[in-house]
Parts: C-alpha cells; sequence; structure tokens
C-alpha cells in the first residue's frame, strides 16, 4: 500500500504525502475512512513519528485529510478528486522539468520534448 525509497533525494515525508494523496487520488482511499495513527504509520514505515507528522500536517493543510481530537485523522470529504489528479500529475511534470533543466535544456527544447511526448501519447491513445 504505501512505499518509500530511503534512497531518494525526496523527503521522506514529501514521499509519505505524495503516497497518501495518490492513494486518494485512485480512490483506494475513501472519503471518510480513518488514517493510521502517526505512530502506527511510523512503526509499520520505520519512520520516525514526527516525520509521518509533518506528512500529516501537510495533508491536513492541503485539505486532504482532517483531524478529530481523540478520535485520529480522516480523509476529507470534500476533496476534488480531479483536482487532487491534476495536483499530483503537475507533481511529476516539474520534477521532469528541472531534471531538463539540470541537463541544460533550454525552455524551448523542454516544450518541444513535452509536446513530441504529448502527441505521441495521444496517437498511441486514438490506435488503442
Amino acid at each position: 500500500m504505501l512505499s518509500l525509497n530511503f534512497q531518494s533525494r525526496k523527503t521522506i515525508y514529501d514521499q509519505l504525502y505524495s503516497n497518501i494523496v495518490k492513494l486518494i487520488s485512485i480512490g483506494e482511499m475513501k472519503p471518510g475512512e480513518k488514517l493510521p495513527t502517526v505512530r502506527q504509520i511510523a512503526s509499520d514505515l520505520g519512520i520516525n513519528p514526527n516525520t509521518a507528522s509533518k506528512a500529516y500536517q501537510m495533508l491536513e493543510k492541503d485539505g486532504y485529510i482532517y483531524s478529530v481530537v481523540g478520535k485520529g485523522s480522516f480523509i476529507s470529504d470534500t476533496i476534488d478528486m480531479k483536482r487532487s489528479r491534476e495536483n499530483m500529475i503537475n507533481e511529476k511534470i516539474l520534477a521532469v522539468i528541472k531534471e531538463a533543466y539540470d541537463f541544460g535544456l533550454t525552455k524551448d527544447e523542454i516544450s518541444e520534448c513535452f509536446n513530441n511526448c504529448l502527441s505521441k501519447s495521444c496517437e498511441r491513445s486514438n490506435n488503442q
């Protein structure tokens, strides 16, 4: 269900955040569903509870979850799934753009690469 890459440059709390957002976006976690406690998820994943807490705080700040004192954290009922999926895809695209800049590509070259990939993807979709 949740997996972390301890070799990644991406922080553990960002990975946990992204994993939970993805599970919400694809409907694996449903509105109103209770999340594991911070201590439980930290124990299950072998991470510091403060790291799990930071991910939960980010999720709450962004409206993906809400907390009830003494009850726990729950998936928000007001999540816009379309927006959630778009945010997840935007995050991935931004990471690729950053990597392209790191390789020395210009904005125009990146745009051309993106448009070529998009065209190829559309051609594959139309052929299926």
